[in-house]
């Protein structure tokens, strides 16, 4: 078990997951984390993490650096808190990676502080700041930007963020670099947390339907995915690899 400690003095209990960190946030302790996180200076990331994502990051490169100097990483599989169990370490808690978004965002809202929202379709974009905007009165939109735009205006992107200094910059489909599309920028922006979530601008534009809580809760959440996209099924192959990697780290690995 780790303890990372930010620079503020706040600490998270971070464990290593085979060779990954993840973060354990009690739900008590989320809204002290994001104000605190706030608070920080510089570029900060908060990361949800599927056991696919899990067995990404164990290899050297981009994606790995991305979740290791992330500030939250945040399981959202419950095989993930299986595996913790089973290798014996504190378990953390999975969030429902849009449940964790509204909460983020009803803090900052609470704290009248600001957003940006980039990615999407530009007509699912205004949905879903129109949207937002209902919800979260008290949450200023300093900013959007549609995602699927040409590399040319990137730079024009990069400086409407920055001057619009946002408490959180929420980041969905679109957008070509995905999770690692901020840490690989966080020297060109000011100060804000990002957060990267596929589907976010979709759900709020009630343009996609959220998975609903009861799948969520059972971890049948992939049964949903495989429906959209058939082509997942074949998922199974690394998640039978996931199990062997934690028989070998029970076995072998102290």
């Amino acid at each position: 078990m780790l303890i990372f400690k930010w620079e503020n003095g706040m600490s998270v209990q971070r464990i290593s997951l085979i060779g990954v960190p993840v973060d354990v946030v009690p739900p008590e302790d989320l809204e002290m984390t994001v104000l605190e996180l706030l608070a920080r200076p510089g570029t900060k990331q908060i990361v949800f993490l599927s056991v696919w994502d899990l067995l990404r990051a164990r290899h050297k490169g981009e994606f790995q650096n991305c979740v290791r100097n992330a500030d939250l990483v945040i399981p959202v599989s419950k095989s993930i808190l299986s595996g913790a169990s089973f290798l014996k370490k504190s378990v953390p808690v999975r969030y429902n990676p849009f449940d964790a978004v509204i909460h983020t965002m009803s803090v900052l809202d609470a704290h009248f502080k600001s957003l940006y929202l980039l990615g999407s379709r530009s007509q699912t974009l205004h949905s879903a700041a129109r949207n937002v905007a209902a919800t979260f009165p008290n949450l200023r939109i300093v900013g959007k930007y549609a995602g699927y735009y040409q590399k040319s205006v990137e730079g024009d992107v990069i400086k409407a963020i920055y001057k619009a200094c946002p408490s959180l910059v929420l980041v969905s489909d679109g957008i070509k670099d995905k999770v690692c599309w901020a840490y690989k920028r966080r020297n060109q922006f000011s100060s804000s947390i990002f957060i990267y979530y596929k589907e976010v601008m979709g759900i709020f534009s009630k343009r996609v339907k959220r998975i609903d809580e009861k799948t969520f809760e059972r971890g049948h959440e992939i049964y949903h995915e495989i429906i959209r996209n058939p082509l997942k099924i074949f998922l199974i192959f690394p998640y039978i690899w996931y199990i062997l990697v934690l028989v070998w780290y029970r076995l072998l690995k102290k």
